[in-house]
């Protein structure tokens, strides 16, 4: 025990020396990344996050690599312990970036900054190419052949292809989805396949998610938003043209109801929520005339699809006691009945 004891003590004083000189050159760095960003990107707040706690793992690692090369060890324990101390870093490293990745992916998602809502897809496919491609590099540095390992991948995987064909064009269509961009996180779509309309949740490897306003949420599988016809209603502008029909007497007249209806439409501005002031409301007589009434239409501009029901609802009530108020009569659908031929 004596005699191995100065053999070890220097190997020991390396370890600890380096080990502390890597953690304060790790806090001096850290230290200095804070003050350089002044803490006000969130991104680099995230990877800093992540990369804490592994980096204690690194110095440590590195103390034992110096260690070990100085102290006098046989050489196949000398390999074995190298190769841990790789697939340690190895696996601490993969694991770092997956989660520092996602995290980054998770904040340019809820800040909206990347022009495509990311969604869960995106987040899941990141973290699986990191995991991967370390899961690679960690089986060629235990020295275990990959190539053989892709072919048998290969193979196999045309076989789960044509087993999971559905499946796959889900995945697909989703992928489709996310670089084409017709949808988005939160844009309120309707689907002509599938009849459906609702804010859009999530686009996930296998469906999409809309939350409907009656709060209900529909999943509907990407291969069939990715066939429908989708009207985007937050893609470009979210402002809409609402246009409410108002029918009045033909001994109105109609320079008075024109008038009037622009008048209701232009003071409800301010009034009622998501109501907007431009472009102006304007009122058109409708070409032709109708069986029983006149028709005008009532145009103003609304800030989303989801605003014109309260925005009409609204309106509807200003237009009729207004109307009431002038004596301006909304006549009946009357029916014309054909004359009884008369008796002999």
């Amino acid at each position: 025990m004596r005699a191995l004891w100065p053999r070890l003590f220097w190997p020991v004083v390396a370890l600890v020396v380096v080990t502390v000189a890597a953690l304060l050159f790790r806090n001096a760095l850290i230290l200095g990344f804070r003050r350089w960003t002044g803490q006000r990107a969130t991104g680099d707040s995230l990877v800093l996050q992540a990369i804490r706690l592994p980096s204690l793992l690194w110095c440590v690692v590195l103390g034992l690599f110096v260690a070990i090369e100085m102290a006098e060890l046989p050489p196949r324990l000398a390999v074995q312990i190298h190769a841990v101390l790789e697939a340690a870093i190895i696996l601490s490293v993969t694991m770092t970036v997956a989660g520092a990745l996602d995290s980054l992916v998770a904040a340019a998602s809820e800040r909206r900054a990347l022009a495509v809502g990311v969604t869960g897809l995106f987040r899941t496919s990141v973290r699986l190419v990191v995991l991967v491609v370390g899961g690679l590099v960690l089986l060629s540095s235990l020295g275990i052949a990959v190539t053989p390992i892709l072919t048998a991948l290969g193979v196999g995987g045309l076989a789960v292809a044509l087993a999971l064909q559905d499946t796959l064009s889900n995945l697909f269509a989703g992928i489709h989805l996310l670089a084409d961009k017709p949808i988005r996180v939160g844009d309120y779509v309707r689907l002509s396949a599938e009849n459906v309309e609702g804010h859009v949740v999530d686009v996930g490897w296998r469906s999409t998610r809309l939350r409907m306003l009656q709060n209900n949420v529909v999943v509907v599988p990407n291969k069939r938003v990715a066939e429908s016809i989708i009207t985007n209603y937050d893609l470009g502008e979210t402002r809409m043209a609402v246009l409410i029909r108002v029918r009045v007497d033909y001994d109105a007249d109609a320079e008075l109801v024109e008038r009037l209806l622009v008048d209701e439409a232009t003071r409800a501005v301010g009034q009622v929520d998501g109501l907007l002031a431009e472009p102006p409301p304007s009122a058109r007589l409708i070409p032709g005339f109708g069986d029983y009434a006149l028709e005008f239409t009532l145009a103003c501009q609304v800030r989303s699809f989801v605003d014109q029901f309260s925005v009409q609802h609204e309106l509807r009530k200003r237009v009729l006691k207004r109307l009431r108020a002038e004596r301006i009569r909304i006549p009946l659908p009357t029916e014309v009945r054909p004359r009884e031929p008369e008796r002999a």
